[in-house]
C-alpha cells in the first residue's frame, strides 16, 4: 500500500495547522454516561496548556428507560449543563472546539432529540463517536499526558462502557470497548442500593464473562505498566490512598480489601470513605466491582492513575489536524487493502470528484478544503469496497461496510455520511433511504452524492482522468429562496471543450443519459 508505485490516497488536509495561530484557545467536552466534562487550553507553540476544567454530574444513563429511550429529566440535566458550559465558550470559533458524545448517546434510540435540543443551546456540533473510536482517544489522551513507557495497557470505565487499549508511544495496537459502566452496573447489581457480598460478586462475575473473550489476546501481546483514566479510577485511587496506601497504586489485593470494607456497610448511602466525592458515591461500588474484575481477566499486577483521557485526546488531536489525516488516511488503506479495492480507478475517481467540486463548491457554499470536502474525498476512495462481497447490489454492501467496521479518525455521524456516499452513487435516487443526520444536513450532503454519481459515470470504462477531455461541472438558476431538504433544485450542467465529445464516445453518452434518467426520477436535473 506504501510502494511509491501506488496512487496517494489521501486527501488534501482540512483546516492544517500551518494556517493555524501560535498562540489560541481550545476546549473539548466529553458527554459521558455519568458526568459531562469540558476542559480548555492555550494553545503555545506545540503544547497545550490547560487553563480550566468543568464537570457536572448529569446522571445520563440513569434515564434510559427499557425501550433504551432518555427520558425528559435526562435530557433537560443535559442540556443545562450544555447552557454553562455555553457561557464558557462565547467567542470560539467553531474549529476550536470539539464535542464528543460516547455510550449512553450511542446506545438511546431518541439520540436525534437531545441533538436537535442541544443545537439551541451550544452552537457546535456534538460527534457521537463509536466505542473503538473512543478507546482510541482515551489512549491518545494518556499518551500525551503520561512519562514513557515501551508499552501500555489503558484502561477507562466510564458510566456505560469500559474501554481497555494496549499501545506504544502514540500508536494503538489492541483496541476495545465493552458495554460494562459504573451507571448501569449500579442499576443492575445495587440497584437496592444493597452493598453485599452476593452483589459484588454478581457485578464482577458479569463483568468477568464480558472480559472473557479478550482476555486472551490482552495477555499475549503484553504491556510494561498499566494505566487507569477518568473519574471511577481515579476516585478508586483516591480512596486507597485514603485508606493509608500513600503511592496511589492501584493492586488487586487492595481492590479485594477495599470491596471487604463497603460489605461491612449495608447501604450504599452508609459510604463515608476519606477522598470519596458525594457525587462519585452512588456509582463507586460497582466501579470498583468491574475494576476488580478486569484486573482478575487480564492478570494486572498494578495500575498507576493517569490524568489523561477521552477530553485531552480531542484536545490533542484537534490541534495536531495532519495527525488526525495520518490516521483517516491509515484507515482508508487498511480498508481498500482489506477489500482488494483498485486503487487506481478508486483514485481516478476522487480526481474527477474534487475536480467538480471545487468548480461549483462557491455555488454549494462549501468552503475549500472543508470536512465535507474530505468526506466526498474518502467516500470515492471507498466507494467500490462492497465489490468484495459481489457485484450484485455492491453499493449497498459498501455502505453496510463504512457504516459498520471500525473506522479509527471517523465519528458515527461521518461514517453515516460515507455510507450514504456510496449507497447512492449508482442505480435509482432512493432518497427516502437517508439517514437522520444531526451535524450534517441533507442538503448537504446530496450535492455530494450528486457530484461522487458523475464522477463514477464519467470513469465508467475506467480509463482516467487524464484520458478524459476538460470537462467543466456548473450550477444553472440557482433560486436563493429554494432551500428544501432535497438539496437539488437546480440546474446542473455539464460541458466540454470539444463539442464533439459525446459523439465520440457513444458508451459514455448512453451512460449519462441513463444517469440523467435517474436524476429526474428523483426531481433532480442534469444537462450535459
Amino acid at each position: 500500500m506504501n510502494s511509491t508505485n501506488e496512487p496517494n490516497i489521501a486527501p488534501k488536509a482540512s483546516g492544517s495547522s500551518e494556517n493555524a495561530p501560535s498562540d489560541r484557545q481550545i476546549a473539548a467536552i466529553d458527554l459521558g454516561s455519568n458526568s459531562f466534562h469540558m476542559v480548555v487550553a492555550k494553545v503555545i507553540g506545540s503544547d497545550l496548556q490547560i487553563v480550566s476544567r468543568h464537570k457536572q454530574r448529569v446522571r445520563l444513563a440513569d434515564g434510559l428507560d427499557s425501550y433504551m429511550n432518555l427520558d425528559n429529566a435526562a435530557i433537560q440535566r443535559g442540556l443545562d449543563c450544555l447552557a454553562m458550559f455555553a457561557e464558557r465558550l462565547v467567542d470560539f470559533a467553531p474549529q476550536n472546539v470539539r464535542i464528543a458524545a460516547t455510550h449512553t448517546l450511542r446506545q438511546a434510540n431518541n439520540t436525534h432529540i437531545f441533538l436537535s435540543r442541544a443545537k439551541h443551546v451550544l452552537p457546535f456540533p456534538i460527534e457521537v463517536i463509536p466505542g473503538v473510536e473512543e478507546a482510541r482517544l482515551i489512549y491518545l489522551g494518556v499518551a500525551h499526558t503520561q512519562p514513557e513507557w515501551e508499552k501500555k495497557l489503558v484502561v477507562d470505565i466510564g458510566g456505560g462502557s469500559t474501554e481497555m487499549i494496549i499501545g506504544e508511544a502514540f500508536e494503538p495496537h489492541l483496541l476495545n470497548s465493552k458495554q460494562l459502566g459504573c451507571v448501569s452496573y449500579t442499576n443492575k447489581f445495587f440497584h437496592n442500593g444493597k452493598l453485599s457480598k452476593k452483589n459484588f460478586s454478581k457485578a464482577i462475575l458479569a463483568a468477568e464473562q464480558k472480559l472473557e473473550s479478550l482476555s486472551q489476546s490482552y495477555k499475549k501481546l503484553g504491556w510494561d505498566a498499566a494505566l487507569g483514566s477518568s473519574g471511577t479510577i481515579k476516585a478508586i485511587r483516591e480512596v486507597l490512598m485514603g485508606l493509608g496506601h500513600e503511592d496511589g497504586l492501584i493492586t488487586i489485593e487492595r481492590l479485594k480489601h477495599l470491596i471487604d470494607e463497603l460489605c461491612e456497610l449495608d447501604q450504599i448511602d452508609d459510604i463515608k470513605l476519606e477522598g470519596l466525592t458525594d457525587d462519585r458515591k452512588p456509582v463507586f461500588a460497582a466501579g470498583v466491582a468491574i475494576l476488580y474484575a478486569v484486573f482478575n481477566s487480564f492478570s494486572i499486577d498494578h495500575m498507576h492513575f493517569s490524568d489523561g483521557a477521552l477530553r485531552e485526546g480531542l484536545m490533542y488531536e484537534m490541534e495536531d489536524r495532519f495527525q488526525r489525516s495520518d490516521i483517516r488516511m491509515r484507515t482508508a488503506e487498511n480498508l481498500a487493502e482489506k477489500h482488494q479495492v483498485d486503487l487506481t480507478h478508486a483514485s481516478h475517481v476522487r480526481d474527477q470528484a474534487e475536480l467538480f467540486l471545487n468548480q461549483v463548491g462557491s455555488s454549494l457554499s462549501i468552503e475549500p478544503e472543508s470536512e465535507l470536502c474530505s468526506l466526498l474525498s474518502w467516500g470515492a476512495l471507498l466507494h467500490e469496497v462492497g465489490l468484495s462481497i459481489g457485484y450484485k447490489g455492491f453499493h449497498r454492501h459498501s455502505a453496510y461496510i463504512l457504516q459498520h467496521t471500525n473506522m479509527p479518525g471517523f465519528n458515527q455521524e461521518q461514517q453515516q455520511v460515507l455510507a450514504a456516499l456510496v449507497r447512492f452513487q449508482r442505480k435509482a435516487l432512493k432518497l427516502q433511504e437517508m439517514p437522520a443526520l444531526s451535524i450534517y444536513k441533507a442538503k448537504q450532503i446530496l450535492p455530494l452524492i450528486a457530484i461522487l454519481r458523475l464522477a463514477i459515470v464519467l470513469n465508467g470504462q475506467r480509463q482516467g482522468v487524464a484520458d478524459l477531455p476538460s470537462l467543466t461541472l456548473s450550477i444553472l438558476d440557482i433560486n436563493d429562496e429554494v432551500d428544501g431538504e432535497d438539496g437539488i433544485q437546480q440546474k446542473w450542467k455539464i460541458t466540454c471543450s470539444n463539442p464533439d465529445w459525446l459523439s465520440e464516445n457513444r458508451l459514455l453518452h448512453a451512460d449519462l443519459v441513463t444517469e440523467k434518467a435517474y436524476w429526474k426520477s428523483a426531481g433532480w436535473h442534469l444537462m450535459f
